[in-house]
């Protein structure tokens, strides 16, 4: 997607002089692009004023969490790992529409009292001006917690968003699009670890064979695979079309089906009747 380069910057600067106002700020950091090119810019801005703390959970991809930690130790950032309960929420594993945002407020609850116990005045997330385009609970959580969106405030985007994070040398610029594990699973079909454990080792094994950017969809029994459109030929090749039959029944599912649309971000929320954005 093509950018307005000096319109990024431009937007950049607004972030960077919003950050410059805050004597302290705690980041909710997953280790993705979003989260991750706001605590960079904010440690560059405000040194040790920072604290990057990531949620881990058998709901969340544990190789990001891993980035996560990765990434914080490397870049000397202050960083704290704790473990979310939502997974014990019954709000949440019932799968209804408003999952997102059971969960979101569950951790806005234990980062506040991070943040109040360790004197920290400020909150963020990273929720980009792209976000609004989608369902997302979560923000609102978010906005009843007080906790802040610098990114969206700035009026960054996605694309702007990695252009000036390869600009920064992070690795994470180029880094495919990642979402709690949940997301897989269909409104009303209930979570299971059980579930997830398989839906991560499948994504695991996809990402092993070299895609970049993949979802396995848990409808029950039947896996969905979505890939981008242009790794179809790939995915139909004989040999490993029939590993990865063998795999995916290996892990538990009975039937293993190839979506020919495509990978499509949140493609779950087709069932929901929601309003556009004008």
């Amino acid at each position: 997607m093509m950018i307005d380069i000096k319109k990024a910057h431009e937007k950049k600067k607004t972030l960077v002089e919003g950050l410059r106002k805050m004597d302290s700020l705690l980041v909710a950091f997953s280790g993705g692009v979003d989260s991750t090119f706001l605590v960079s810019v904010a440690r560059d801005v405000m040194g040790a004023k920072v604290l990057a703390v990531t949620a881990g959970g058998f709901f969340y991809p544990s190789r990001e969490t891993e980035e996560a930690v990765s990434f914080a130790r490397e870049q000397g950032i202050d960083h704290l790992l704790i473990t979310s309960a939502a997974g014990k929420l019954t709000a949440f594993v019932a799968n209804s529409p408003d999952r997102c945002y059971h969960c979101k407020e569950h951790l806005f609850r234990k980062l506040k009292d991070i943040a109040e116990e360790r004197r920290i005045r400020y909150i963020a997330h990273a929720s980009n001006a792209d976000d609004g385009s989608d369902y997302r609970p979560g923000s609102r959580a978010a906005e009843e917690a007080g906790v802040l969106a610098p990114l969206a405030d700035a009026g960054l985007s996605k694309a702007e968003i990695r252009h000036l994070s390869m600009e920064m040398g992070l690795s994470t610029w180029n880094k495919p699009a990642m979402a709690c594990l949940a997301t897989r699973i269909p409104y009303g079909e209930r979570i299971t670890e059980e579930k997830v454990k398989m839906i991560e080792e499948a994504e695991t094994f996809f990402a092993a064979k070299g895609f970049q950017q993949v979802r396995v969809r848990c409808h029950g029994s039947l896996a969905r695979i979505e890939v981008v459109q242009a790794e179809f030929s790939r995915i139909a090749e004989t040999l490993l079309r029939k590993t990865i039959v063998a795999e995916l029944k290996r892990i538990g599912f009975l039937y293993v089906s190839l979506d020919l649309e495509g990978y499509v971000p949140g493609s779950m929320n087709r069932v929901l009747e929601v309003p556009k954005v004008s």
